[in-house]
């Protein structure tokens, strides 16, 4: 009969205990609090879709039928300039 096997010892390594967040350390507070400055919201977004989706519907002389293709297209040009970032969204406006 076969001899059953002992599992090796496991060890565990400990976390060294997270440092507090110190009152006066502006500095990083400051940079954590303005990251999410250039984050642009759902709301914001469908906002800069919809103009954009009139501008192109304007240059179309608003002949119907085209609704939702100007919206999509608007949509992927959004989309697109929000991944470039900030200098993106300066050409929305």
């Amino acid at each position: 009969m076969a001899r059953e096997k002992t599992p090796p010892t496991v060890t565990v390594k400990k976390r060294a205990a997270r440092k507090p967040i110190v009152a006066d350390a502006p500095a990083k507070q400051t940079k954590a609090a303005s990251a999410p400055a250039n984050f642009v919201g759902p709301g914001q977004r469908a906002t800069l879709i919809a103009k954009a989706a009139y501008y192109r519907a304007e240059k179309r002389g608003f002949a119907p039928g085209h609704e939702a293709e100007d919206w999509l297209a608007a949509e992927s040009e959004v989309d697109a300039k929000l991944l470039r970032g900030a200098a993106g969204l300066a050409d929305l406006n």
